[in-house]
Formats: structure tokens, sequence, C-alpha cells
């Protein structure tokens, strides 16, 4: 849902402090609208405070990234503030260093990754993993499905959508919802309760999804992100590790 409404590309602005090329050092901070750095000469973390003009900061490590402020409100019963993150691949022109995506569906022999979230309470927030495809070879732009796997929701928030049934995916039972956000397709997996960390196939993912009819192997995948899609508060949630490993 989030950064699908942008209205711009990453831009540059005079609160960030970005470091523009190589690894990221501890705590580089974060605080304009669209900015981003790169971490590990591997992933993009971005601020991405699409849905707010409220300050949203974020602190960058070498392997991820937390929230240090985060001032907006969303309506819980429509769209989050933001969605900061850190991805493998390409979002809106920005691709991370050295990536093989996009990548078609049918010449992918494995996609895995590897997730390590810290959540805080008090806020209503989802922490949320989004896979990206569409027909072609995107960099740019709205791609056309959405796979968001939700480890975790605070609060009176809920996927795109509706449920359309349960699936056993990766030996984790996920409710599954189905809909569109305006823009594109969406397919949302939530857990039943909060996952801190796991290793998994991302191809077990969009499998299912073209198992569903949404995609055929002719797609593209695009990225792979994480992070935290937050609504109210959300000052110390953490992605304290992320990887992700894409093989043709």
């Amino acid at each position: 849902m989030k950064k699908l409404f942008l209205a711009c590309v990453l831009a540059a602005g005079a609160l960030s402090v970005v470091t523009p090329t190589g690894a990221a050092q501890a705590d580089t901070r974060i605080c304009d609208q669209y900015g981003s750095t790169t971490i590990g000469g591997r992933y993009v973390v971005m601020n991405n405070r699409w849905g707010t003009t409220a300050e949203q900061c974020i602190n960058v490590t070498g392997s991820g990234f937390s929230i240090a402020s985060q001032r907006g409100t969303g309506n819980t019963s429509g769209a989050p503030v933001s969605y900061p993150a850190v991805y493998y691949g390409c979002h809106y022109t920005n691709c991370s260093p050295g990536s093989v995506l996009p990548r078609q569906v049918s010449a992918i022999r494995s996609a895995t990754s590897s997730i390590n979230y810290t959540y805080v309470s008090g806020a209503t927030y989802d922490a949320a993993y989004d896979i990206w495809l569409d027909p072609t070879p995107r960099t740019n732009g709205v791609n056309q499905q959405e796979i968001m796997i939700w480890f975790n929701r605070q609060g009176s928030i809920q996927p795109i959508g509706s449920v359309v049934g349960t699936t056993t995916i990766g030996g984790r039972s996920w409710q599954v919802w189905q809909g569109s956000n305006g823009s594109n397709a969406v397919i949302s997996y939530v857990a039943p309760s909060a996952i801190t960390s796991w290793s998994f196939s991302v191809l077990d993912f969009i499998n299912d999804v073209r198992n569903r009819g949404a995609i055929t192997n002719s797609w593209y995948l695009t990225s792979i992100q994480a992070g935290f899609e937050p609504w109210v508060g959300g000052t110390g949630l953490a992605v304290s590790s992320f990887s992700a490993s894409v093989t043709a």
C-alpha cells in the first residue's frame, strides 16, 4: 500500500545526513522524506516517509536500521504514514549495488532471505516484508503485484482486501488476504503471532501467488524488502539484520 502512492521519487533534503556511496557507518541518520543510503555494499536502506509531513528519522547501521523518531499519525482504517525499509533489487529507479534483479521468475533457481526484527509496545504498526513483481523488468514506478508478509502487527489495523483463506508456507501457518490498493494488486500473508527472526525461501511465497493465478513464471521479481508500516508511533522499531540472495 505504501510507496505506491508516492508522488515523486527519491529526493535530497537539508535534514538528511546520507552516505551516498559505499557502506554506511553505524548510526548514520536519515531524516529526509525519501533519503536513502547503502549498507554492506549490497542493500539500500530508505526512510520513505510517503504519507505524512511530520518528521521521521532512521538510524542506519552496518546491518539494518532503527526508527529514531516518528511523529506522524495515520488513520488506522486507512493507510500508514511511511515504509522505512531495507531492500535488495530496484525501487523507483534506485537499485541496490550489484543486484541481479529484475529477474524473470522462470529464470530464478533460488531466492532466499533472512530477517531479524526488534519490536516495541505502545505503537500501531506492522512489520512488513515486501516482494514486488511485474510483467516487465521494471526498475521504476509501480509494480503490478505486491506480496506482503506480516511478521507482526500491533493495533487495530489490517491488510488490504479481505481474507481468502489460510495456507502453510515454510512450515508456518498464514492467514491470506487479497485485494487492491487502486494502484496494484496485493496478496498478504499474516502470521498468527509475532515472528522476530526467520530464514526462508522467497520463492515459496512467489510460487503460492502464482498458484493462485495472480502471476505467471514470465513475470519479473524486481525487489525484496523488509521494514515497518507505522500508523502511530514506532520509535525503536528495528530491522537488526537483513540478507537476501537470488540465484539465476
